[in-house]
């Protein structure tokens, strides 16, 4: 039972992770704004909430799967972890960077103000994209060394 375990919590976690973000940044942030009802403002609030609890999310998931990690092999840092760490990353960036830019902008747009043109969104879903790519491949690659 103990060796299941062992062999199960690190990929059924990343992979779930995965799921969330495909979930909730590539289908869930599209089709709210397909609702012809739905103002934009009103949008954007529900788009933070939403954010903002998946990046909880996400945080618990990476925290489970480093404590795994360091109880099980006492070493987080070393190249068989390299795409989670780098899926880790991204996900700091996205915590301490992009969420605050986009609230703010968020914010502006929900108070009608005029904003610049930014890249700020373009650069969350490329992060998005690589993130879920990244966990895919540690995912994978944790699962066949570790069956």
């Amino acid at each position: 039972m103990k060796a299941l375990i062992k062999s199960t919590i690190i990929p059924s976690s990343v992979f779930i992770w995965i799921g969330f973000v495909g979930a909730i940044s590539f289908m869930e942030a599209w089709i709210k704004f397909q609702v012809t009802e739905l103002s934009l403002p009103v949008g954007l609030k529900v788009g933070k909430l939403v954010f903002h609890a998946l990046n909880k999310v996400e945080w618990t998931l990476a925290l489970i799967i480093l404590i795994y990690l360091f109880r099980t092999t006492g070493k987080i840092i070393k190249w068989s972890n390299l795409y989670l760490l780098i899926a880790i990353f991204i996900l700091v960036l996205q915590t301490i960077v992009l969420l605050p830019i986009l609230d703010i902008r968020a914010n502006a747009i929900i108070e009608n103000q005029n904003l610049p043109e930014s890249h700020a969104h373009i650069y969350y879903v490329a992060m998005e994209i690589v993130k879920v790519v990244t966990l895919f491949i540690y995912g994978f690659n944790y699962h066949k060394n570790n069956s």
